[in-house]
């Protein structure tokens, strides 16, 4: 079985944004969050290019695969390939609330149907020794108490998943976009706090407009974890000192030029492969968040990493941009002092 420590920092799955690319450039950052990938549905692995869906770099461990569906029979068959591939925990996605996912009957409308969603836990547990996981919502629609998350989680523990991550805002289906529902029903961390004494026997993990290591470490008093979804992509460099702070180990990184030198190899392997550069470019846009140079160093990407004849000198003539000044702020930074 899988450590619950290592759930005490995690990186949230989202849909266009934790692609492999993006988790091997955070692991350079940080060597004990937790990882997962973007949703992939059960079709996408059964029916699609299963082997591109799975691909993963073996620097990436810890790393969960996040799968969407509601048929247990596939949901077992996609859990099974995940452990073949590697994977250190399968993840059901019972949290997204967009109308392509209600279509398909999974995300946040199976949160009505807690004994579907334990019979797919039950199926995958069956077939693979790695840990399977839930991903929620503290609600949906008018079902907005505690009561309703409480008969949720019961069945479904009872089926064999002892790890719950739980955004702490309602999904409301109908009336609101998935990007309103990322802000607009309020965060109720309270629900989740009792969620957890109620079921202390439960791995709870919390999601949910998390930003710095302080709230992080205020919500861990009582909690087994934290996932830290836009930040941890806006502003990467907030993962630096979590090895440090809630692991009790060594930093990955001294500064962010350390995090670009050891990134150029794996943009050269990539580019080599046929990988467009802005496909891995993309995610580093933040990395100089508040550094001088910064906002340089984002425009000149942003304007010149789409072209189809970009190479790794577009990173490099971006990493020049930097103020020379900006070396030492990124040190001082990475230290704390």
């Amino acid at each position: 079985m899988i450590s619950p420590r290592l759930h005490r920092f995690c990186v949230a799955p989202m849909l266009d944004w934790t692609d492999r690319h993006e988790r091997y450039f955070l692991r350079l950052i940080s060597r004990h969050a937790f990882l997962y990938t973007e949703m992939v549905t059960t079709g996408a692995l059964i029916y699609g290019d299963a082997a591109r869906h799975l691909a993963f770099d073996d620097s990436e461990h810890p790393v969960a695969l996040q799968l969407g569906g509601s048929k247990p029979d596939e949901i077992a068959r996609c859990a099974h390939m995940a452990q073949q591939a590697g994977y250190d925990e399968v993840n059901l996605n019972i949290g997204c609330p967009s109308d392509r996912v209600q279509s398909g009957r999974f995300g946040a409308c199976l949160m009505a149907q807690p004994e579907l969603v334990a019979e797919c836990v039950h199926a995958a547990r069956q077939c693979v020794d790695i840990p399977v996981t839930v991903k929620c919502r503290i609600g949906i629609d008018e079902h907005d108490s505690d009561e309703f998350l409480f008969r949720f989680v019961e069945p479904i523990a009872a089926a064999g998943c002892s790890t719950f991550i739980v955004h702490a805002r309602i999904a409301i289906l109908q009336g609101l976009s998935p990007k309103e529902n990322r802000d607009i029903p309020p965060l109720q961390y309270d629900r989740v706090l009792r969620l957890k004494r109620r079921y202390p026997e439960l791995e709870i993990v919390i999601n949910g407009g998390i930003r710095t290591l302080a709230e992080s470490n205020t919500l861990l008093e009582e909690l087994d974890g934290v996932m830290m979804g836009r930040e941890a992509y806006q502003n990467p460099w907030v993962l630096a000192r979590v090895d440090e702070e809630l692991f009790g180990a060594e930093p990955a990184v001294l500064d962010r030029f350390e995090v670009m030198q050891r990134f150029l190899p794996y943009v050269r392997e990539e580019l080599s492969r046929g990988t467009p550069l802005q496909h891995m470019s993309r995610h580093i846009l933040g990395l100089f968040h508040g550094i001088p140079g910064g906002k340089a160093f984002r425009r000149h990407l942003s304007e010149n990493a789409f072209r189809k004849d970009a190479g790794v000198q577009v990173l490099e003539d971006a990493i020049a941009l930097l103020d020379v000044s900006s070396q030492r702020h990124a040190r001082m930074s990475a230290t704390g002092t």
